[in-house]
């Protein structure tokens, strides 16, 4: 699949290469060099060389380039390329940059060989890794980090302890079996004496309205993310009110009384494309819509997904604006929350933008704090606490100075934006339905917690 993996610098030097297979062209460095890091204009992550394709990324001044000469998937390869990155930055306290490379050659050589067999992506977990790669990364060039009392695979030198020769060889065989088996994202042998989940929906909301309050663009973007404290290898089902998934049970269950599927497909949501996390059973998700999976140790995101359909939006923005003249202009905006009246939205901005040639400004609001900010050509509108079904208005006089540019173009008018946190709320209407943990060696009971947070996006007014 892969045929060798190089780093670059900006100025087009080789810092370090992996061949894994035979056949690439010795020119193929001056190539990229060429036309790619010293071109003007790149307009596309992917080159043809000598029936060879090269495809790169760039993260700060390091270019990371994949070798290939066969058909293969291009969005794969390039998957590949970030999860190195990511790994890469774990490994080196979270930074990838060209002198943490020129620092770490053994080291980035030892993962490169560990993530990548033969051309074909292995593994790229890093907890997995770390159970094993034990050798610390030089995270600058005031000098080089102590490795301990233990060589790069964990075995400890100078020591004639069998009792700890024995404990590195049963920590070398749990790191071997973790790498190797199905589950390489969990560890079988971690113990919590408080088993919880905690369950974060967040979505992040997107919205483009004309000035004649047409809906011009409407979406969400949403992930949910979790925090698992679990023992042992925990088997987990995950279910959300999809549409596909709600009307199969009710197919499959039957309509106990006639008002409950109408009730289950209005509340339920369309998604329009997700993205799950490696530990998830993708085969139970095409063929029921069943979420399942073993959870990692930690914090980690189960599902990313976005929706377009039925968007309850949190607030709504009527402006008016009243040109009086070519120096003074009145604007009134009312801004309106939409959510229920026991949900509050938390740190709301407003920016309305105002001419390039405002002079003097006099605002007054009917709640919160309005200021003219020049730097930013608009006046900031901000409600610290924004209770549901509630109204506020603003109003603001500008005094225009006379321009004195020979170009007279008149006022491009961008759009209203808005800023806002709402927890306990959802765009898309996405709810948990339940969540159930089943350990069948230690039998116990997770506690579960749930929360939701909706953010905004681009969300933009024109008036």
């Amino acid at each position: 699949m892969i045929a060798g993996i190089f780093f670059f610098n900006t100025k087009g030097e080789v810092l370090i290469s992996r061949l894994y297979r035979d056949g690439l062209s010795r020119n193929l460095a001056d190539f990229f060099r060429l036309q790619v890091i010293h071109a003007k204009d790149i307009r596309s992550p992917l080159k043809w060389s000598e029936n060879t394709c090269l495809l790169h990324i760039r993260v700060e001044n390091v270019f990371v380039m994949a070798a290939t000469r066969q058909n293969v998937n291009a969005a794969l390869v390039f998957e590949v390329l970030y999860s190195l990155v990511s790994l890469f930055s774990s490994f080196f306290g979270g930074s990838f940059n060209e002198e943490t490379i020129r620092n770490n050659f053994i080291l980035i050589y030892e993962l490169l060989d560990e993530a990548i067999d033969y051309g074909w992506p292995q593994t790229s977990g890093d907890e997995a890794l770390k159970l094993y790669i034990t050798q610390k990364a030089v995270t600058s060039s005031s000098g080089l980090a102590a490795t301990g009392a233990t060589g790069a695979f964990g075995f400890a030198f100078g020591s004639s302890s069998k009792r700890k020769a024995n404990e590195q060889d049963e920590k070398t065989k749990k790191a071997l079996g973790q790498i190797t088996g199905i589950i390489s994202w969990r560890a079988p042998d971690i113990k919590y004496k408080k088993n919880e989940i905690f369950i974060d929906v967040v979505e992040s909301v997107n919205l483009l309205m004309s000035a004649n309050s047409n809906l011009l663009r409407a979406d969400v973007s949403g992930e949910i993310k979790m925090k698992a404290y679990l023992s042992g290898m925990p088997d987990c089902r995950f279910g959300i009110n999809d549409k596909l998934l709600m009307d199969a049970e009710t197919k499959k269950g039957g309509a106990l009384t006639h008002k409950q599927p109408i009730q289950r497909r209005a509340n339920s949501i369309e998604l329009d494309d997700c993205t799950f996390h490696q530990c998830v059973r993708l085969g139970n998700f095409d063929t029921d819509r069943t979420i399942s999976f073993i959870p990692p140790d930690g914090e980690f995101v189960l599902l990313k997904y976005r929706t377009t359909e039925n968007i309850n939006l949190p607030f709504k923005v009527l402006s008016h604006l009243n040109e009086i003249g070519r120096s003074r202009v009145e604007i009134k905006v009312t801004v309106k929350s939409e959510f229920s009246p026991k949900n509050i939205g938390n740190d709301v901005i407003i920016t309305i933008p105002t001419p390039k040639n405002t002079a003097t400004t006099k605002v007054t609001v009917t709640a919160g704090r309005a200021k003219y900010t020049p730097a930013e050509e608009a006046i900031l509108w901000k409600v610290k606490r924004f209770p549901g079904g509630s109204e506020y208005a603003l109003s603001a006089e500008l005094e225009l100075s006379a321009s004195v540019s020979l170009e007279k173009k008149a006022w491009v008018r961008p759009p209203i934006s808005m800023q806002f946190n709402v927890p306990m709320f959802t765009s898309s209407g996405m709810q948990v339905r339940y969540l159930k943990v089943v350990e069948s060696k230690l039998h116990y009971t997770a506690i579960k917690w749930v929360r939701y947070v909706t953010k905004a996006g681009s969300y933009q007014f024109r008036f």
